[in-house]
């Protein structure tokens, strides 16, 4: 059963006016995973000139990442705090992103918008899954692509990301992860085909080493008893 002392996503309201100072280690490590998330992203499309949606955006990482790839990126959360920041942010460094207040339940665009749709940190705190994937596929033009990562519902990843990640590192803020809504691959997969797209290549995500702040850096792992990343795609 969910736990409603969990899944705590003040987080990012309370994180905004941080977001882009690199002061708070949980949001350092935030950002220290978009490079190993988008190197294995790479394989899958071709940025340039695509329309590319950045669903559950946070401050901005992804989508800045997006857009210095070539894509003209949208990006929308629902935290109306963490959209003024990635729009400050975008402003300071000339990046022509749109940012909008919204959840991912109920997008507001119209059919077929996208030719990609990013989504990571973000299915396992969503109140409801099915709807979720079934408005990506919604925006998503035909032939298009569905990049994200979640969470596994395992004993290992309620122990690393809860217990050690949040707990006793500090990783990430007390709270914010509610185990019960972790994500099995094969749950997923249902899922990911129920909405109509067909399920791709995936992977597991995890750190793959140590920065000169003491950060975990990210990327590719073989195994996804953690965290994994994957890609599915629109038919047509």
């Amino acid at each position: 059963m969910p736990d409603n002392t969990r899944n705590d996503l003040t987080i990012y309201d309370d994180a905004a006016a941080q977001w882009w100072s690199d002061d708070l280690r949980w949001v350092r490590t935030l950002r220290n995973m978009v490079p190993g998330r988008l190197g294995w992203f790479d394989r899958f499309v071709s940025w340039p000139g695509t329309q590319a949606l950045d669903l559950g955006c946070a401050g901005g990482f992804m989508a800045e990442a997006m857009d210095a790839r070539g894509a003209q990126v949208t990006g929308i959360d629902p935290s109306a705090p963490a959209i003024a920041a990635a729009r400050a942010h975008a402003a300071q460094t000339g990046r022509d992103i749109r940012y909008d207040t919204g959840v991912g339940e109920d997008l507001p665009y119209p059919d077929a918008a996208f030719d990609i749709v990013v989504c990571v940190d973000v299915l396992e705190h969503v109140s409801d899954l099915d709807r979720v994937l079934a408005q990506v596929a919604r925006v998503l033009k035909p032939g298009g692509t569905f990049l994200y990562d979640t969470i596994n519902r395992t004993l290992l990843a309620r122990f690393g990301v809860v217990t050690v990640a949040e707990d006793i590192l500090g990783l990430l803020p007390r709270g914010t992860h509610d185990p019960a809504m972790f994500i099995r691959p094969r749950e997923l997969d249902r899922a990911l085909t129920g909405a109509g797209l067909v399920c791709g290549e995936r992977v597991g995500l995890g750190p793959r080493g140590i920065n000169r702040r003491l950060d975990f850096t990210f990327g590719p792992l073989p195994g996804t008893p953690l965290l994994y990343m994957g890609v599915a795609r629109k038919p047509g």
